[in-house]
């Protein structure tokens, strides 16, 4: 061997032995288990055709984001329907669709053009419907912490503190 090559193989070696000691320590250690999918609906399955339907219907996917999927083209920071039924009630739900000025009930930083339109001239058959398929939209528990915090946040535009208004 020429001179210094021996240094080289020795410090490739320690290398080597350095990252597979490392790699054997991760493996030792304990990962969390995944929780899985936070996300479910408690609705009958005509319910979510249903609501789901009304759901395409009036594009409420243009603004909002529905089991974790967001529209690629969606740019308004709208709060994610996915665990709303964990926030409100089907009775709170129904009363801000047919409203014909929602942002009394739940007023919003967005700009007009942004803002949640009212809903009112829908049928009342329809307006109950989406009520009810909103209200089944559920998080786990484990899960529910951040809904709350980017509702609050996306509504007043400030830091979530735990516990702060809702």
């Amino acid at each position: 061997m020429r001179k210094g090559e021996k240094g080289i193989l020795v410090a490739i070696a320690v290398i080597v032995l350095v990252f597979i000691g490392i790699n054997s320590y991760r493996q030792t250690q304990v990962a969390e288990p995944d929780q899985g999918i936070p996300f479910y609906t408690t609705a009958a399955t005509e319910l979510q055709e249903r609501g789901a339907h009304l759901l395409r219907l009036h594009a409420c996917r243009d603004c909002h984001t529905l089991w974790g999927v967001r529209n690629p083209m969606q740019s308004v920071p709208s709060p994610a329907l996915d665990g709303i039924g964990s926030l409100r009630s089907e009775s709170w739900l129904y009363e801000y669709l047919s409203a014909d000025d929602p942002q009394r009930i739940l007023p919003t930083r967005l700009k007009a053009e942004y803002q949640m339109p009212s809903y009112a001239y829908l049928s009342e058959t329809d307006r109950r419907t989406l009520a009810a398929y909103l209200a089944s939209l559920r998080v786990e528990e484990w899960y529910l912490d951040e809904v709350k915090k980017s509702e609050y946040e996306k509504l007043t535009g400030e830091t979530y503190r735990d516990g702060g208004d809702e």
